[in-house]
């Protein structure tokens, strides 16, 4: 089988560069193990974060650092014996989280962050699938005045800095918006401008229909059979046969990793694991945004399955064991933020996010390899950024002009 480009990786955003490709023109063959949409694309919280200039840090002050030490928190956890390989990530990635560091990262994030939401409505409009999003943007919840305080602090700056916009929720704004959340809340912070997304997966199924509609191939194989072809690139597909391409894409998300350090890239990434779960509301009950619940670390989300309660980060080497410790941490403390009934899942879903100690992804050409691309390593914000994401890579493949600066997110900034 010959092809023009072939995308190894069906997450959203190998998906959303192989519809880009196929839109501008490119034959495309979109490989994976599993079907599209099946691995960490699946169980994100559904926020296309308009707001998510800065990309998640590692703390600096003494106070979380401490929590995280004790290692018994909903919004992170680790496992021992990974901290040994995973050392020289955390010490980078904290380096990188500094301040002043962040703010100069978060410069630089804005400009993909900028284009989530917009490159997202093109896409689902093209694909039928605007109804699976909601623009109701999501909420913080706050617990105390000292946290309430800091958070609208926050806001403001980001306001000022990059026009992001929000709503301050007093006691009887949140609890006329949200009137089955805990009523000891003493108020919220509602950011307005991110989109939500009612099912993820579906979202993702959407985006593949329209990309083999518009003469896309779809095809299970083993990204590591990639090897150099000519020009080219070639793959061993799970039916025996072989295809081969002019260009190859890198699209393997928390396994990016497997092949690139085969073909003699040593990039600085790891993963942080995270689970959720699905519950039936009680009785009557309706959450009508996304939230957080900013002290405890967990988010409740409104989802066509359910509500989904998401954990954060748990630090652990990507294929051990589940250990879904933060999810039974959290159960009981959402439960009374909001009345959460019998679970719908039959057990906890565990998925990977692919991150850079810089925070930021990798996306563009293979520093020693010609017609190989990277677009891998988008952490928390995989599905945030995916269609801006596949519109870059298309545009660099094509010789087009790239509509976002890559410089900052190049390969090369870890060679």
């Amino acid at each position: 089988m010959r092809t023009d480009t072939i995308v190894l990786g069906a997450g959203i955003v190998g998906i959303s560069v192989a519809l880009h490709l196929q839109k501008a023109g490119r034959s495309v063959l979109l490989v994976d193990r599993r079907g599209p949409g099946e691995e960490t694309s699946y169980g994100n919280a559904g926020l296309i974060q308009r707001e998510g200039v800065y990309p998640y840090g590692f703390p600096h002050d003494f106070g979380a650092l401490f929590r995280y030490a004790l290692n018994n928190t909903i919004d992170a956890s680790y496992h021992w014996n990974a901290i040994p390989k995973l050392a020289p990530f955390l010490l980078s990635y904290w380096l990188h989280s500094r301040p002043s560091k962040h703010e100069a990262i978060a410069h630089q994030y804005a400009t993909l962050i900028e284009h989530c939401v917009t490159e997202h409505d093109a896409l689902a409009a093209e694909a039928g699938a605007t109804h699976l999003l909601r623009r109701k943007g999501w909420m913080k919840v706050f617990r105390s005045a000292a946290e309430q305080d800091a958070r609208l602090a926050e806001a403001a700056k980001w306001n000022k800095e990059f026009g992001l916009n929000y709503r301050p929720l007093d006691v009887a704004t949140l609890r006329a918006e949200e009137p089955h959340l805990d009523q000891s809340l003493i108020g919220g912070l509602h950011w307005t401008d991110p989109v939500t997304v009612i099912d993820p997966l579906g979202l993702s199924k959407a985006y593949v229909a329209l990309f083999e509609k518009l003469g896309g191939k779809l095809a299970q194989g083993d990204a590591g059979t990639l090897a150099q072809d000519g020009q080219g690139w070639s793959i061993t597909l799970a039916d025996g046969t072989r295809a081969s391409a002019h260009d190859a894409v890198i699209a393997l998300g928390p396994w990016a990793d497997v092949l690139t350090n085969r073909l003699g890239y040593h990039l600085p990434l790891a993963v942080k694991r995270g689970y959720h779960m699905h519950y039936k509301p009680l009785g009557n009950a309706v959450l009508n945004h996304p939230v957080l619940d900013t002290e405890r670390g967990y988010f409740l989300a409104p989802m066509v399955k359910g509500i989904r309660l998401t954990t954060g980060a748990e630090f652990a080497l990507r294929d051990s064991p589940k250990t879904p410790v933060q999810l039974a941490r959290a159960e009981p403390i959402a439960k009374t933020l909001f009345p959460l009934g019998e679970r719908v899942d039959a057990e906890p879903w565990l998925g990977n996010r692919p991150c850079t100690p810089d925070m930021m992804p990798i996306i563009g050409p293979a520093p020693k390899h010609r017609n190989l691309w990277f677009s891998f390593g988008h952490a928390h914000h995989g599905l945030t950024l995916a269609a801006v994401t596949g519109r870059m890579v298309a545009e660099m493949v094509t010789g087009e002009k790239v509509f976002v600066d890559p410089a900052p997110f190049a390969p090369s900034r870890f060679t």
